[in-house]
């Protein structure tokens, strides 16, 4: 219950928005001791010698931008490469690479050509994993390119993805290799995604990050379709560089939002690592469904404003519900 269309905000993105910050803690706890077990195979009993100088905190929960409800942790496991090379002009998201000759564990993960298969480097953490005590109680399963570890007593799951760090490439740059689903590789680089994150929120007075999580709650709200997440961070993270500078007030950052993502929905949307290219692969009508959406709901969020400005906080609370549906408080 709210009297202000302010304080009904700052009420949503607390309670409903925002990832509950005991969670977030308990979350943070939980995947330090899934790291520290994961040590612990390390070049034992004819396992991966790993390399934990590069694993990886990475997804939405690393970058802040997850919203309510914390589903799942994303993590990158580091695996020495002990010699193992890989062919640097491979497309980007079909990276092959030539096992090591002096590791057994990988040596027992290569094809005939002697090229390193990523799904069976998955599975042998998989198979690993179910030897903790800890977890053996717990579903763990693969999912294409990921171990999913769901633990019972907890609400989210892990995302875990062995990784090689290549050297550095004629183009300066770095890369890690991670599955790609299909057997081999691909390049990523989620440094340079949070990188791009932080100085965009940074250079707009921390007002991006509570911007990408309200985008993404509406996403979920009556739409049939959505935009696929990293995709909409990027938009917005794009509508952001766009912009001199944002408003202090996230109603009115959240409106100007929906306009940019209604006139761009149909144009390239390039990733942020600048690895993949255009990355929205959306469908004409889905493209269509999604910004009907966004105009409808800025015209919606045009009127709050007008019933605002006009001292009608009431009208203007209604009008914000119907955006963000039941969740979303109530005048009173």
């Amino acid at each position: 219950m709210a009297t202000t269309v302010n304080n009904a905000f700052a009420e949503f993105m607390r309670d409903i928005v925002n990832l509950d910050p005991d969670v977030v803690s308990k979350a943070r706890t939980s995947r330090d001791n899934l790291l520290d077990n994961i040590a612990e195979f390390d070049d034992k009993d004819g396992f991966f010698n790993l390399c934990d100088s590069f694993n990886v905190h990475f997804g939405s929960f690393a970058r802040k931008t997850k919203c309510r409800d914390l589903d799942d942790v994303d993590l990158m496991i580091g695996i020495a490469a002990n010699g193992a090379t890989y062919y640097s002009d491979d497309p980007w998201d079909e990276v092959r690479i030539t096992a090591s000759t002096t590791n057994a564990a990988q040596k027992g993960c290569t094809r005939e050509d002697g090229t390193l298969n990523s799904t069976q480097v998955a599975n042998k953490f998989k198979k690993k994993l179910e030897s903790v005590r800890e977890y053996s109680r717990s579903e763990i399963r693969r999912n294409g390119e990921a171990i999913i570890l769901s633990l019972k007593s907890k609400e989210w799951s892990f995302d875990m993805v062995p990784c090689f760090h290549t050297v550095q490439e004629s183009n300066g740059r770095s890369y890690y290799l991670i599955p790609n689903g299909n057997g081999n590789w691909k390049k990523t680089a989620p440094d340079k995604d949070k990188g791009h994150v932080t100085s965009t929120n940074q250079s707009k007075d921390g007002r991006v990050l509570e911007l990408i999580r309200l985008c993404k709650k509406w996403n979920k709200v009556k739409n049939a379709q959505t935009l696929p997440s990293y995709l909409l961070e990027t938009m917005i993270i794009n509508f952001a560089d766009s912009q001199k500078e944002l408003s202090q007030r996230i109603d009115l950052r959240f409106k100007n939002a929906l306009s940019y993502i209604a006139r761009h929905i149909f144009s390239p949307v390039y990733d942020m690592k600048e690895i993949q290219g255009d990355i929205n692969n959306l469908g004409k009508d889905d493209k269509l469904h999604l910004q009907k959406k966004a105009c409808t709901d800025y015209n919606k969020a045009c009127e709050a404003w007008q019933q605002e400005q006009d001292g009608n906080h009431k009208e203007a609370i209604k009008k914000w519900g119907e955006i963000f549906g039941s969740d979303f408080p109530t005048y009173g």
